[in-house]
């Protein structure tokens, strides 16, 4: 058997029942660490070490962190050093192993949050005490339909104990659509199963913002530690970082580092990778080398299905049939602002003590009703009209003048002109950068096709018939 000493209780120079060689050889070497690397490192990363075991026969000694990550970190950014001293001291340590404390408690979540401990009492799940990521931002509480189907079956085989055939993933959609709720469902799932995996969930303009400040205090090799020692890396909204050089080139180090690694990367954004503008080819490749999915407004169906999913756990007062109508079909703009309104309504009729009915939900969301009558998009009209004319939606801003091309392009600057609020400039840059002379000449035409041709007026009907939800 092989004799081991124990070395216990020591932190920050607190002697307890350990050694006195290896205890005199520790002083000497923190002052040496500290004087070498700086007292902002040490302090950082090297100052919270305590001694672990001591195998005499393999002379290997335990160096105890609190956490996986910092372990990692310290091992690949000070382990030659710490060797190196250690050897030097002449008290038989050949060798150190960076190594979690077992009795260490910290969060497993990478991201640097103040998160306060329950007590063991009120612990339900290991998950629950070591991360940040709410409980309603669970698969479980994810609404599927046809328009977030495939994302949210692309972030379920991320976070599954399986290894992915596919990383990274690149999750794209409308704000308010459930992208950020299907990464914390992702971190949830994945913690669940490999509680000691290191996850780092932060938005890509926190990401932006911690780079630079890494440089400015001279601690980029801090930064990408704890950016390299993720399992799971969660960047959300990428379009943040557009035109940020350095920024970029650090992002685009991170991912292939992690690529090569095997750690699996979920990146979302507002719109598909191609179309990210002023963000390096070279990430963009990458990013839409894994799987791109797509997820597209809610559809009154989902929609519908949301709120009854609310309405089975919101309890008194009840919301009638009529209401839950009302709130989809006005409601449309993204899923967010619909849970919104809903709890509003909720809030109020708990408050007050009145019945939900539908005057009063008329009444309470009027400016939100009116607000999502102006909020239909020119991209959204643009991708309907190619949908509907069964075109490529990179005709809507080409220059070709082909018949079965331009007309749909017309229809689709004179739904733009009629239901949202853009100027006939900012209508004609959209579309490919034309004169707002032009858009005007596609609203005539198509308001007078509408009267001489029943076929178009039935087309423009049902497009804002779908556009209106």
């Amino acid at each position: 058997m092989k004799d081991v000493v124990r070395v216990v209780g020591w932190q920050d120079g607190e002697v307890g029942q350990a050694d006195s060689g290896l205890e005199a050889a520790w002083t000497g070497i923190r002052a040496g660490l500290r004087r070498d690397v700086g007292a902002r490192m040490f302090d950082q990363w090297l100052k919270p070490v305590r001694l672990g075991d001591y195998c005499a026969e393999s002379q290997t000694l335990d160096l105890l962190v609190a956490s996986d990550f910092s372990a990692n970190f310290v091992s690949g950014q000070f382990g030659d050093r710490l060797r190196m001293a250690w050897r030097s001291a002449g008290v038989g340590v050949r060798d150190v192993r960076l190594r979690r404390a077992p009795d260490a408690t910290g969060p497993r979540l990478l991201e640097v949050v103040h998160v306060e401990q329950a007590a063991p009492a009120a612990v339900e799940t290991p998950v629950a005490v070591a991360s940040n990521f709410q409980p309603r931002h669970a698969f479980e509480e994810f609404v599927v339909g046809d328009t977030n189907r495939l994302a949210c079956s692309a972030a379920q085989a991320m976070a599954g104990e399986a290894t992915p055939r596919f990383s990274p993933l690149f999750i794209h959609g409308g704000t308010g659509q459930g992208k950020t709720h299907l990464l914390h469902s992702i971190a949830r799932a994945f913690s669940a199963h490999s509680p000691s995996a290191p996850v780092l969930y932060m938005s890509a303009e926190r990401f932006m913002v911690e780079f630079v400040n890494a440089m400015r205090a001279n601690e980029t090799m801090a930064f990408k530690g704890r950016l390299r020692a993720a399992r799971l890396l969660l960047i959300d909204d990428i379009q943040f970082i557009a035109g940020k050089g350095s920024t970029q080139e650090e992002f685009l180090h991170t991912i292939n580092d992690l690529i090569d690694t095997g750690a699996r990367i979920v990146v979302t954004a507002d719109r598909a990778p191609q179309l990210l503008e002023s963000i390096d080819p070279r990430i963009l490749s990458r990013l839409a080398g894994g799987l791109v999915a797509d997820i597209q407004p809610a559809g009154l169906d989902l929609r519908l299905a949301i709120l009854e999913a609310k309405r089975a756990v919101a309890g008194d007062p009840p919301v009638p049939d009529a209401v839950i109508d009302f709130l989809a079909r006005s409601i449309r703009s993204n899923v967010r602002e619909l849970e919104g309104a809903f709890n509003k309504l909720l809030a109020y009729g708990q408050l007050t003590g009145r019945s939900i009915d539908l005057d009063f939900a008329q009444q309470m969301l009027a400016d939100a009703v009116r607000a999502n009558a102006r909020r239909i998009t020119v991209d959204e009209i643009q991708k309907a009209c190619a949908a509907h004319f069964k075109i490529d939606p990179s005709e809507m801003r080409s220059k070709r003048r082909a018949r079965a091309v331009a007309r749909p392009r017309q229809v689709a600057m004179y739904l733009a002109k009629k239901m949202t609020p853009r100027s006939l400039p900012e209508i004609g840059r959209i579309f490919g950068g034309r004169d707002h002379s032009t858009v005007i000449h596609a609203v005539r035409t198509i308001e007078a096709l509408r009267e001489s041709n029943p076929d178009m007026d039935a087309d423009v009907r049902a497009l804002q018939r779908l556009l209106e939800g």
